[in-house]
């Protein structure tokens, strides 16, 4: 029963990262980021509350895996930092781009968010595959996140 409180506990703190972000997003949509020109390429609005809904569990279940992998605590302290780092600035994006509506910041933020991934990637690969591979989901849409923030930078 206690590693499912942890399991779930987890899955709460990634869900919330998208929770905090939604709160500094969602004034801007209707608003300044309607103003925005946009890449041919950029997905529509729906679609981005189902990906993050999906890749904060799998970041969530990720941790847990880490969380209960039985290898050193001080392995696992250091991967869990570095997930912790990388969680913030995720959030560190949202607030750049949408709050602070600094698009070149925000370009800053997620090339640094996109290495503390792979890092965290390498991180929890070292202590379980499988939490390694449930956040291959995440790198690829960051990657992605990363080229259209990059495209906004160039046409606005």
């Amino acid at each position: 029963m206690g590693d499912l409180r942890i399991l779930i506990g987890l899955i709460i703190i990634c869900e919330s990262v998208g929770v905090i972000g939604a709160a500094f997003t969602a004034p801007s949509i209707p608003t300044w980021y309607a103003t925005l020109a946009k890449p041919v390429f950029s997905p529509p609005g729906w679609l981005f509350f189902p990906v993050w809904t999906t890749l904060y569990l799998l970041m969530g279940v990720s941790a847990y895996l880490v969380w209960s992998s039985g290898m050193r605590k001080a392995a696992i302290n250091d991967a869990l930092m570095i997930f912790a780092l990388q969680l913030t600035l995720n959030v560190l994006w949202s607030l750049a781009f949408f709050a602070y509506r600094s698009i070149i910041g925000a370009f800053v933020a997620i090339v640094f968010l996109w290495f503390a991934i792979i890092i965290t990637i390498v991180s929890f690969g070292r202590l379980s595959k499988n939490a390694s591979l449930l956040l291959l989901p995440y790198i690829m849409w960051v990657t992605f996140a990363t080229i259209l923030n990059f495209s906004f930078m160039m046409l606005n």
